[in-house]
């Protein structure tokens, strides 16, 4: 078997309320900096997650896809989804919830749970206009 590296992704989604601000801005530069967002609202996130490997000679894949849906279900959709993200997850405590820092979160949450250095890359979709791209670095 060739020796190359392969990438395998897989796609969840989950849905989150969440409100646009920082606590460094007044409520009139929170407002101008996030327009409509800086109200409470919600979005059904789209998230594909991608990692990279060598296929194992023994099983033939890189790894079982129902092996990374438990990953992602364990980094993403138990504890994100159907949540308010500034009131239910920690990590946005002290973190704008903009989709740049959920793909961020994401990201920190897989790579504690995946195999070493086979995270590659985290897509999510805010809505099906815009996404963020993620590759940890």
């Amino acid at each position: 078997m060739e020796d190359k590296i392969i990438f395998l992704s897989r796609t969840t989604t989950f849905a989150a309320a969440h409100q646009l601000r920082s606590k460094y801005l007044s409520k009139d530069e929170n407002l101008s900096t996030f327009g409509k967002c800086n109200h409470i609202h919600g979005h059904n996130y789209q998230v594909t997650v991608t990692i990279r490997g060598k296929i194992d000679p023994i099983s033939g894949m890189l790894m079982n896809t129902c092996k990374l849906h438990e990953y992602m279900e364990m980094a993403i959709t138990n504890p994100l989804d159907h949540k308010n993200l500034d009131e239910d997850v920690d990590y946005f405590a002290n973190v704008t919830s903009t989709t740049e820092n959920v793909a961020m979160y994401i990201w920190n949450s897989l790579e504690k749970i995946l195999p070493a250095g086979c995270l590659y890359k985290v897509k999510i979709y805010e809505t099906d206009k815009s996404f963020v791209v993620f590759k940890g670095n």
